[in-house]
């Protein structure tokens, strides 16, 4: 079960989280809008003593961020350990959690300075809602193919998760896209040669 440490800094607010971010995570939602609503500007988290993470982690992660946005706050991760860092590259969505730089503050326009073209604002929004959408639409078909693969071959939550990123890694296929193969099959899809023998080497290496 993840618990947190909450320490003001400024404005801000540095959580600090440790254990296990997947679906029991949640329950740490209401803290963090409490801590949310009582910063100034946004919440900086500090997930470096995260072991484990999955989609419904991120998913909870997506939740606080969109919270914030509501407020007109942010929500940035500061450092994080391997278990979140690779589910942000997979998923796409390390950029949303992106905090800004010393040298990105340094250069910030003064009050009487011109703001960046309003062109390259739009263009800055849209690649965002683009990552979230994305984001937000393949985290059910992980969590599916997760599903699958812990009722075909009696694995853990996490030894699901495991042979998934393990295969994505194994075969340079894209999460997401593992993920729709593998639902896919439900319905009659095939896997490729290469991805069903990583497949099985993974569960082969991950099963009880």
């Amino acid at each position: 079960m993840a618990t947190m440490d909450v320490v003001p800094d400024g404005d801000r607010m540095t959580v600090t989280v440790w254990g296990e971010l997947d679906l029991g995570s949640r329950q740490l939602l209401p803290d963090l809008h409490d801590t949310l609503t009582l910063s100034g500007n946004g919440i900086d988290l500090r997930l470096d003593a995260v072991g484990f993470c999955d989609c419904s982690g991120l998913n909870m992660l997506l939740d606080l961020r969109t919270h914030a946005l509501d407020e007109g706050k942010t929500v940035t991760v500061r450092s994080c350990g391997p278990a979140v860092e690779r589910l942000l590259d997979l998923t796409g969505t390390r950029e949303l959690f992106a905090a800004r730089g010393p040298q990105q503050d340094a250069v910030r326009p003064a009050a009487d300075e011109p703001g960046p073209p309003k062109g390259d604002e739009d263009q800055d929004l849209r690649a965002e809602v683009t990552q979230l959408r994305r984001a937000m639409q393949t985290r059910p078909t992980i969590d599916l193919a997760r599903g699958i693969l812990m009722a075909s071959f009696g694995l853990s939550p996490e030894g699901a998760w495991s042979v998934l990123v393990r295969t994505s890694q194994n075969t340079n296929t894209k999460l997401h896209h593992l993920a729709r193969d593998l639902v896919g099959t439900v319905h009659g899809g095939t896997l490729p040669e290469p991805v069903q023998q990583q497949l099985a080497a993974a569960v082969a290496s991950t099963a009880p």
